[in-house]
């Protein structure tokens, strides 16, 4: 059996805020929809479900994220998640100009949890809090160039 990660999905208070976010750091809407009915009740087992998607693409054309804003059943608010929680974690992104990608994110209001790490010499990274709490990796690896 062949398997590929399709997407990782992440239901956002603000769908506007968070593609501006991530668009900004240099992916690409690849499409949008309003998705409601049957369907997407039996495939999210949810009743009455009803939301704005986005994905987004990586430059690479590697990798996807599925942004949802819900209409109904109205989104539940949570404390953002922890770096040591169980469950699902981060998302994470190589990039070429870690520098770069911080300015970036601090347009959005988004800044290091605590700093900027140093990985050996593997990896300058670190982790900060994007639109709607979502943990996000941003890592530069060292000796590329």
């Amino acid at each position: 059996m062949a398997i590929r990660l399709e997407n990782v999905g992440i239901a956002v208070r603000d769908l506007e805020a968070a593609i501006s976010f991530f668009t900004d750091l240099g992916l690409t809407v690849v499409g949008r929809d309003t998705v409601s009915g049957e369907w997407t009740e039996t495939a999210v087992g949810l009743d009455g479900n009803h939301a704005h998607i986005a994905m987004l693409q990586t430059p690479d054309g590697n990798g996807r994220l599925e942004l949802f804003e819900y209409v109904h059943p109205e989104a539940i608010e949570t404390e953002p998640t922890l770096p040591h929680e169980i469950g699902m974690h981060r998302v994470a992104f190589s990039v070429d100009d870690l520098d770069e990608a911080l300015e970036v994110a601090a347009r959005h209001g988004c800044r290091p949890l605590r700093g900027v790490a140093t990985y050996g010499d593997v990896y300058r990274l670190t982790y900060l809090r994007g639109p709607s709490g979502i943990l996000v990796m941003l890592a530069e690896e060292l000796g590329k160039g």
